[in-house]
């Protein structure tokens, strides 16, 4: 069965894959990006593909972009915009993890808070958030993003609660590395306000963390197939081998010392 679904940060990674063969399948996909050249180019991209796809720009801080995406009526509505700053926690500037939450977490929950009610108007939908491994484990100089991140895990599990005797399903994606290209551009972000001289906590060299990193694919296919399933578990997290790693991280939560 065929399904209108709105993918928000559909112009790069995990998104444009997904949106591309959601709408291969037949389901009438909306899909967002952040700039007008972002949203020329998928449409391009979807023509070159054969599919049929509705693009529109949705930036997750314009109150104008939020509005329109706001107005349409999705039986599935995934919310897989998002940016990573790093930094240490007591060196990132505020208004970087302000935007970081403001991206992440509230221009989501607005869009939550337009599109949802029809959807327990009726009686049906659902709602996927992508998570991260960072919404369960905590990754040094990454504890901006991953506090986004726990906060949507929050806000999820709550929505899953109160939604489901309205027939509304809610349910998340948690990707582990990836190689997308959002940890590399992540990683190098506090580039533009660090200043090693009156730095508290120096900022390590991530490139070793970012060698190596896992198919993109893996995490678009697991998502093609949930999106529009009817029945699943609760969160897909991949590669596979993350969700013992996530598993042991919470153990220790338990057992270490501070």
């Amino acid at each position: 069965m065929t399904q209108k679904i709105l993918v928000t940060g559909a112009s790069s990674g995990f998104g444009r894959g997904t949106v591309l063969a959601l709408a291969g399948q037949g389901h009438q996909v909306v899909a967002t990006a952040e700039t007008w050249p972002q949203v020329r180019d998928l449409r391009a991209e979807a023509k070159r593909a054969g599919v049929e796809l509705q693009v529109i720009k949705l930036n997750l801080l314009d109150p104008i972009d939020l509005d329109h995406a706001g107005s349409f009526d999705p039986d599935v509505l995934v919310l897989n915009a998002g940016v990573m700053e790093g930094g240490s926690m007591v060196d990132i500037p505020l208004q970087r993890v302000r935007e970081s939450f403001d991206v992440n977490l509230f221009g989501h929950l607005q869009l939550v808070q337009s599109i949802v009610p029809k959807m327990v108007a009726r009686k049906s939908g659902k709602v996927v958030w992508t998570s991260s491994m960072g919404g369960i484990l905590v990754v040094p100089f990454l504890g901006a993003y991953c506090a986004t991140k726990h906060a949507i895990e929050a806000v999820a599990g709550s929505m899953k609660a109160e939604l489901e005797p309205h027939g509304v399903k809610v349910a998340t994606i948690n990707p582990g590395v990836f190689g997308t290209g959002f940890n590399d551009t992540g990683a190098e972000s506090y580039e533009q306000w660090y200043d090693a001289s009156s730095a508290v906590v120096p900022m390590p060299d991530f490139s070793e963390s970012l060698t190596g990193q896992a198919d993109p694919q893996e995490m678009i296919d697991a998502m093609v197939e949930v999106i529009p399933a009817s029945e699943h578990l609760y969160r897909t997290m991949r590669p596979v081998e993350t969700i013992e790693a996530a598993k042991q991280w919470q153990a220790t939560e338990w057992t270490q010392n501070a």
